[in-house]
This record gives structure tokens, sequence and C-alpha cells, in this order.
């Protein structure tokens, strides 16, 4: 087998870039591990920067997103019996889409499943330092080799195409948050906009996937179990954290998903060695407070796919070369972002009660000065392109 591009992974980055390439004329090959209805069915972010929406309508894609999405202006933070506005619009010019993840992956699943190889088990990349580079994969018991101009892993965290960087080339920064995020979904009404919680038992959010769908979230210990927290437990949390003009407005019932993530930040460097490239989550996890974690994997696809189109185009190599730079100054960031947002709104149990002062009083700060929110909201809204 041959082809321009094989992309390892096929989640939302990886099936950007297959259709962007497809769309340039660029030959690819799309090798995921799992089958396509385990791919369709997880349940991720919802929460698309404008440069991400743009980037979507560029493509073909947003018919969709703009019928079922939710256009936002920006995202409340609360605590005690307050809240304050980050108004993106008003600070940057730039609102926010809530629309599921899941739809995502849906809508390029339409235009590109059939790039698709599935079930592509035991995938190694080699020859990446030289101009033949090419990939191994299983596929129903028999052993395939894909020879290609260049590699693109995507293939998350736990993926192989970042280890094919050597130890001495590769940097490895991490921070990992002392809780986890109890998420549920529900076939209820959302409030009608996001709110972030800051309060003494922890934090919390309120999100949504649809006009009928919500998605909630709460801090909880990294030993808590799914079957500690029954509905009602959970609803009783949840309320308990919002200020009682939110809490008396959310609509309880039934879960239909519920799950508990552990909170990163990781950044590996560099995003590029020889003829492979990185995007999304095999290079870069941040914590999803600031909703940053699918902008940045599609940043990464709108830059790498610039320096591809122009290898192939123009024969130019320069983008290709600065791809890890371009792509990790957004990345590095998104990073600091999160985090800060995360420390400002989780209760951490090692700071104790001045620490959680601390927070109180930048909160009261924030509310009370208007040029720390604009940078505030800026930066929640996304720098563009």
């Amino acid at each position: 087998m041959k082809t321009q591009v094989a992309i390892v992974g096929g989640g939302p980055a990886g099936l950007m870039l297959s259709h962007v390439l497809h769309g340039a004329g660029i030959e690819n090959v799309v090798l995921e591990r799992q089958t396509r209805e385990y791919v369709l069915g997880r349940i991720r972010a919802g929460v698309l920067e404008w440069g991400t929406v743009e980037f979507l309508d560029e493509h073909g894609l947003g018919d969709r997103m703009h019928a079922e999405g939710r256009v936002h202006d920006g995202s409340y933070i609360a605590w005690k019996e307050q809240r304050v506005l980050m108004d993106c619009r008003k600070y940057s010019g730039r609102p926010f889409m809530s629309y599921g993840q899941t739809k995502i992956q849906e809508d390029l699943d339409r235009v590109r499943g059939d790039s698709i190889i599935e079930e592509a088990t035991n995938v190694m990349v080699h020859g990446v330092e030289t101009e033949t580079p090419f990939v191994t994969f299983t596929k129903d018991g028999q052993t395939f080799r894909l020879d290609c101009d260049f590699v693109a892993g995507c293939d998350g965290f736990h993926g192989v195409s970042r280890t094919v960087i050597p130890g001495d080339v590769l940097k490895e920064y991490e921070r990992v948050y002392p809780f986890g995020w109890l998420g549920i979904l529900s076939e209820t009404p959302p409030l009608p906009d996001l709110n972030y919680a800051n309060h003494p038992r922890g934090f919390a959010l309120a999100s949504q996937r649809n006009p009928m769908l919500s998605r909630y979230y709460i801090q909880v210990s990294l030993e808590d179990q799914i079957g500690d927290w029954p509905d009602d437990r959970f609803w009783t949390e949840l309320k308990t954290r919002f200020p009682s003009s939110l809490a008396d407005a959310i609509v309880t019932g039934p879960s239909i998903e519920k799950s508990i993530a552990p909170l990163r930040s990781f950044v590996a460097e560099p995003m590029s060695f020889g003829r492979l490239f990185l995007a999304g989550d095999a290079a870069h996890i941040v914590p999803p407070t600031g909703a940053k974690g699918l902008n940045l994997a599609f940043s990464d696809v709108y830059y790498l796919s610039k320096a591809l189109v122009a290898f192939y185009d123009e024969s130019d190599h320069g983008l290709l070369e600065s791809y890890s730079d371009t792509a990790l100054r957004r990345v590095w960031g998104a990073v600091r972002f999160s985090w800060w947002l995360t420390e400002l709104l989780h209760r951490f149990p090692d700071k104790g009660e001045f620490g959680h002062r601390i927070q109180e009083s930048e909160l009261e700060y924030l509310a009370s000065s208007e040029s720390y929110l604009a940078t505030v909201s800026e930066q929640y809204a996304g720098m563009p392109l």
C-alpha cells in the first residue's frame, strides 16, 4: 500500500486532517485501532472557539453545526452568591459555539469515513528520519505495510506516534492534578449559559450539548468510584455548589452517561521529528476547565494542513520545518490559561483555608476590574488562528 500522508488515529484531529488534505488533492489513509462504532460513541467536549467554527465552515462542515449548535457571548463564573461574565464577544469580538465533539466526529465520518482502516492493530511507525517512512499494521490477522511521504501522529496520549521520537530529543512536561471530574449526561433542558462555580466543597460546571441534553461536572476525589455517586447524590451535590438562583433553575433527571476523568496538563516537545508530525492529544493535554483540548487539536491540524499543502503545491518546506514551533506557541498559551483557570476554580487539598481565601480575593478582583476581565475573556475566547 502507498499514500502521500499516513494518518495514525481516526479521532477528530485525524479525520479533520484527512478531510482538509483530501480537499487539496493530497492522498491519505487513516489508521484507527478501534471500531467506527466505538469512536462515534465517545462522549467528549463541546465548546468551540470561533476560529474552530470558521475552520469547519471553510471546509464545508458547518451546516449541521450552525443548525444544532448554540452561539454564546461568554461564560459565567460563580462563587458564593455572585457571578461574573467572561464576555468573549464584548472583549474579543468573538463568541463561541456549544456543539458536541461527538457530533463533529459524526460530521467528519460522513465525509471521510471511507478513508479509515478501522481495527488496525500493532501499528508501528518506521523510517521517519528518511525520505521514505512507512507504517506497518495488522488487520484481520494479516500484516500490511503502508509506504508514505509523511506520517501524522493523531493517535492520542497513549498512542504509538510520540514514542518514535528518541528519548534524547523528546522532552515532556506534565502536571497531574489531585482530583478528577465526575461528569454526567442528562436528557434535561440545560441552563441557558455555561456556568463555572467555585465552592468550598469543590468545583462545578453546568454545560450543554443541545436543548434537551445537559452536561454537568463536579470535582471529586481520585479515590471515588462511579458507584459512590448515584444520581440523587450527584444532583444534591451539584446544586449545593451553585448559587441558589442557578441551583433552583437546574432541571434534574436520570443520567444516561456517567464517568470520572482525571485532570492533567501535558506537553511534548518537539511536535515533529523527521517526517513525523504530532497533532492533538498525541502532543498535549489540557485540563478541560479552559475548553481548549479540541480547539488545540484543530489548530494543530490547521497549521499542519497548510504546511503539507505548501509542500505539495509549491515544494515549500518552510511551514513544515516551522510547524512545531508555530503550534507550540499556541499550545503553551492554552496550557497556561487552562492551568490558571483550574487553579482559580478548584479546591486544592494542600492549600488550606489560606489558598481558598486567595481564590475568593482573586474572583472579587476579576469582578471589579474590567481590564482583568477583558484579558481573561480574550483568552477564554481563544486567539485567532
